[in-house]
C-alpha cells in the first residue's frame, strides 16, 4: 500500500487523488509484454516473496492484541502466524527481471509504505503505528489464505496489476476498502 508522504491516509481527499493506477502509466504494448512475461517471473516472484517472508518471520515482531483483533476482521485464519518488520524502505528484488517489473508496475517504490508476503509483513518506519496499514496489508494476508498460498496469490495479483492497474484491481480494491473499517 501506498500512502501520501506524510504517511497517512487522507479521508478527505477523493481516492482518485491519493492513488493513480499504474495502468494509465503502461503503455500498451509494455502490458503485453509484462503479461507475456508472468510465466517467466512469477517463479522468480514465488521465490523472492518466500525468501523475504522467512526473514520477517524470523526477525519481526508478533501482533499485538489489538492488531490480532484487527486481522481477524479482515479475515486471516490464522492472525498468530503474523509477523511484522520494521524497514527504512520496503526491499526491492535484487533480480533485475523483478525489479524492472515491481518498478514499471509502480508495485513497489520509495514510497511504498507496506507489504504483505503472505505471513510476513515489512512496515516502513514512518508508519510503524499506522493501523489501518497493517489492517490492509492483513486483508492481502487473509487473500494469500483464501487463493491457497504463496503462487495462487501473486498470480492472481500480478495479472490484475497489469490488466486493471495498481490499485485498481479487485485484490487491491478488497484491501483498501475493507481496512476502511478500521479507525487510524
Amino acid at each position: 500500500m501506498k500512502l501520501p508522504n506524510d504517511g497517512r491516509a487522507h479521508d478527505s481527499e477523493p481516492k482518485a487523488l491519493r492513488v493513480q493506477s499504474a495502468r494509465r502509466l503502461i503503455p500498451d504494448f509494455a502490458v503485453e509484454a509484462l503479461l507475456r512475461a508472468v510465466p517467466l517471473c512469477l517463479p522468480l516472484a514465488v521465490r523472492w516473496v518466500s525468501q523475504q517472508e522467512q526473514k520477517i518471520l524470523r526477525a519481526g515482531v508478533a501482533l499485538d492484541e489489538s492488531q490480532l483483533t484487527d486481522a481477524r476482521l479482515m479475515g486471516v485464519a490464522h492472525p498468530e502466524r503474523v509477523r511484522l518488520l520494521r524497514v527504512d524502505q520496503v526491499p526491492l528484488p535484487a533480480n533485475r527481471l523483478l525489479r524492472w517489473a515491481a518498478q514499471r508496475t509502480r508495485l513497489l517504490s520509495s514510497d511504498t509504505a507496506g507489504m504483505a508476503l503472505r505471513y510476513g509483513i515489512f512496515i516502513r518506519s514512518d508508519c510503524w503505528q499506522t493501523r489501518r496499514l497493517i489492517a490492509h496489508e492483513c486483508v492481502h494476508t487473509a487473500q494469500y489464505e483464501r487463493l491457497g498460498g504463496i503462487g495462487q496469490f501473486l498470480g492472481r495479483y500480478l495479472r490484475e496489476c497489469l490488466e486493471v492497474g495498481y490499485p485498481s484491481g479487485p485484490l487491491e480494491q478488497e484491501a483498501f476498502l475493507k481496512s476502511q473499517q478500521i479507525g487510524r
